[in-house]
């Protein structure tokens, strides 16, 4: 199988992004292929800002397949991890580097272990879609590894049985999930509606109101949607399947008042259907209630949409704005409202900081100088504290190779996490 008795480690690193849903999913039909019962639709993330980064490292010294996840080791026995591994290794194909002396055929990727480090650059189970940039970096990079020739289409159809979401972040821009209708989950995949070229003008601010794991994991949550929602099967039915194709209408024609108004439309339906569900599901809180307030009253004010909101399962809101200048005003507003702490302004703000200049925030002097809000007929109070930090982004591509072996996460001599 390889030159020198069997003590090399072949790896390869991979980051992809996270996505959010504009159209959300929400309800499986199939629990163990995860099949959904509607399509759906997704922004991708800028990478630099929200990803996964994996590296996998193969060894015949590996006497098993380990997993770290942030620096923490995790147990690989769960279905959704073995599925994945399994469908991967399963279209292995031939692998040869004569520079180090390594040859694999087909038939030897059954036998051999991996080690897979992942590493999130912001919170897990937080309601941030971490799951889908996790699953859809491990099989991007575990195909990568093992010289699969399968196209995205077919790698987002393995990815969805680790997390559904997951085969919408395979593709960057805006991404749709079509729920297929075969009993083998053969034609559940992702396609690619534009990439991130298509409309780069758009802003994205993601509020964290909470970086806690959620009570209700969106698993146990949609099976019990699933079992005792009448409003989840109206949904699927009769709502979704024409809110897709509007969607996919002002996503062509870059018609953002129709964008914003289905985005917070799907939203808030999905958070109904959690309120519809037997005991109800409470992913939103206070603060996503307030952001929402705002928003709607300084849409309703302009008597156009300014700005689009959306809550995956979990508090934290996605703010969506047309271009920079509604984008700057928006985090008035929000700053305003959700001042920070502390004096530090730099860390309150992560990912795409130059928004902060944009909007004439350039201290804490700045923020506390901010006017009310026009469209506040009698300024509220301020809620210091109640969101914990601020995330600029923009539409981002999809998975990428990381060549420079400086950025693996696995020491290529031991096989181990580095700092292991």
């Amino acid at each position: 199988m390889a030159a020198s008795e069997g003590q090399w480690v072949l790896m390869a690193t991979g980051r992809s992004p996270t996505n959010i849903a504009v159209i959300k999913y929400w309800g499986k039909r199939d629990e163990a292929l995860i099949l959904p019962v509607n399509d759906s639709i997704s922004v991708t993330l800028d990478p630099d800002h929200l990803s996964a980064t994996t590296t996998v490292a193969v060894s015949p010294s590996f006497p098993s397949d380990r997993m770290w996840l942030n620096g923490k080791e995790i147990s690989l026995s769960g279905g959704r991890f073995q599925s994945c591994l399994r469908e991967i290794r399963k279209r292995a194909c031939e692998f040869e580097d004569e520079k180090k002396g390594i040859k694999i055929k087909k038939e030897d990727w059954e036998n051999l272990h991996v080690h897979i480090a992942s590493y999130n650059n912001f919170p897990t189970a937080a309601g941030l879609a971490s799951s889908a940039a996790g699953f859809a970096c491990l099989v991007f990079t575990l195909g990568k590894l093992m010289n699969v020739k399968e196209d995205y289409g077919e790698l987002s159809s393995i990815a969805r049985q680790g997390s559904g979401s997951a085969c919408r972040s395979l593709y960057g821009g805006f991404v749709k999930w079509c729920m297929g209708k075969k009993d083998d989950g053969s034609d559940s995949l992702a396609v690619q509606l534009a990439d991130e070229t298509h409309w780069n003008d758009l802003v994205i601010i993601i509020a964290v109101v909470s970086s806690k794991q959620k009570e209700t994991s969106s698993t146990s949550g949609m099976r019990d949607s699933v079992e005792t929602s009448p409003l989840l099967q109206y949904r699927a039915q009769t709502v979704v399947p024409s809110r897709v194709l509007k969607m996919e209408e002002a996503i062509k024609n870059r018609d953002f008042d129709s964008f914003a108004k289905l985005t917070c439309a799907d939203s808030n339906q999905f958070h109904a259907v959690c309120l519809d569900t037997s005991p109800p599901i409470f992913y939103m809180n206070d603060t996503s209630h307030r952001i929402i307030s705002l928003v709607e009253k300084w849409n309703h004010s302009q008597g156009t949409p300014q700005v689009a909101y959306t809550f995956d399962a979990g508090p934290n809101a996605v703010l969506i704005s047309p271009n920079r200048k509604t984008a700057a005003l928006l985090l008035q507003k929000l700053l305003y409202y959700f001042p920070p702490q502390d004096k530090d302004l730099s860390s309150y703000l992560v990912g795409d900081k130059s928004i902060l200049g944009d909007a004439g925030l350039h201290s804490i002097q700045d923020v506390d100088a901010l006017p009310a809000p026009p469209e506040v007929k009698i300024p509220d109070q301020k809620f210091k504290g109640d969101v914990s930090y601020f995330i600029c982004s923009r539409l981002g591509s999809g998975p990428k190779v990381i060549a420079d072996e400086n950025q693996a996460l696995i020491d290529s001599v031991t096989g181990l996490p580095k700092g292991v």
